[in-house]
C-alpha cells in the first residue's frame, strides 16, 4: 500500500488509548514511516497547524468536538483542505457515512475492521 505520501507523517485521532496503539501498528505494517496522535480534536488541530500531514484518521465520536467537527473544520481551513480524511466510527449508518463523504471524508471505516480493510481505505484515499 504505501504511496508517495507514506513518507509524510500520517495523524490518527481517537479518544482510545488502545485503538490509537493498534491502528499505529497496522499503519506502520503497512509502511507508513511516521504516524503521529492525538486523543481529541483540539490536540489534532493543534498538530495539524504545526506541522504538514500526508493522511488523517479519525473517529467520529469524541468530546468536547467530534471527529465529525473536526472533519468540517479540517476541510474549511486552506492550509489543511487538501489532506486526505478518513472516518472511523463504531457507528454503521449510511447517513454517517453519506454525511462524512459529503463533507470531505475519502473514505468510512466502520469499528471494528482488520488490518485489510484499513489498508484497503486508507490506500483508495490515497489514490489520486
Amino acid at each position: 500500500m504505501p504511496s508517495p505520501d507514506a513518507t509524510k507523517p500520517v495523524l490518527v485521532i481517537d479518544d482510545y488509548p488502545t485503538i490509537l496503539r493498534i491502528m499505529r501498528r497496522l499503519l506502520e505494517r503497512a509502511g507508513f514511516a511516521e504516524v503521529d496522535a492525538a486523543s481529541d480534536a483540539e490536540e489534532a488541530l493543534a498538530k495539524l497547524r504545526a506541522r504538514p500531514y500526508g493522511l488523517v484518521l479519525s473517529d467520529w465520536h469524541m468530546a468536547p468536538l467530534s471527529g465529525y467537527e473536526l472533519l468540517k473544520q479540517v476541510k474549511a481551513d486552506a492550509e489543511t483542505r487538501d489532506i486526505p480524511f478518513v472516518m472511523i466510527s463504531a457507528d454503521a449508518s449510511p447517513e454517517n457515512a453519506a454525511a462524512a463523504r459529503e463533507a470531505g471524508a475519502l473514505g468510512y471505516i466502520v469499528k471494528p475492521f482488520d488490518a485489510e480493510t484499513l489498508r484497503a481505505r486508507v490506500a483508495a484515499a490515497l489514490r489520486p
